[in-house]
């Protein structure tokens, strides 16, 4: 099976994700998605990312009635902090029946030099992108790992969000309806 990951701190997953995943698995050669919900990403501050496994309970409610699209909790068990090549290394390991590829953003994808062994990752794995606002012209386009995608471009963020639970502003319908009452059970991001 062709498994494409799409790494993310999901604080809080949001339609704009599950758009992402949903058209990479339906409209490229990917069968499935998993999101893996990473505890931190090495690149970005800590600051107001909730509790790990709250992320983790949000994006498997946001993806309880998908068949293409499931949720890992890989990250949380390996050594923080998580590395996207480590990362693929122990999941290439545990599943050497899947073909492991990973789906990031425009934005991503010009600062992929930056990350720890970024060239092993470009020779072993198919990267799939998704277009972002104001990043278009990457480097590493025309690369033969790389596949430039289609996807809907969706100028929604988490932070947009998480500000807007904080102004005690409506947020129906940026995020599904189990993660709405998730969050508002919890109190989290006000």
């Amino acid at each position: 099976m062709n498994i494409g990951l799409l790494f993310g701190s999901f604080n809080p997953i949001h339609i704009g994700h599950l758009i992402i995943a949903n058209y990479m698995a339906n409209h490229t050669k990917l069968d499935k998605v998993w999101l893996v919900v990473s505890p931190q990403n090495p690149l970005k501050k800590y600051g107001d990312l909730i509790n790990m496994y709250d992320r983790l309970e949000m994006a498997k409610l946001a993806t309880d009635n998908s068949t293409s699209i499931e949720v890992s909790d890989v990250e949380l068990r390996l050594p923080q902090p998580s590395y996207t090549i480590d990362t693929l290394a122990h999941l290439k390991e545990k599943y050497p029946q899947h073909e492991f590829a990973l789906i990031m953003g425009s934005d991503n994808l010009i600062s992929l030099p930056k990350w720890k062994n970024y060239k092993l990752i470009l020779r072993d794995y198919q990267i799939y992108v998704y277009p972002r606002p104001g990043y278009e012209n990457a480097e590493l386009a025309s690369h033969p790992s790389v596949t430039i995608t289609m996807t809907p471009l969706m100028e929604l963020s988490a932070t947009f969000i998480r500000k807007s639970i904080a102004e005690k502003k409506n947020v129906q319908y940026f995020v599904p309806d189990a993660v709405l009452e998730f969050i508002r059970n919890k109190n989290l991001y006000s």
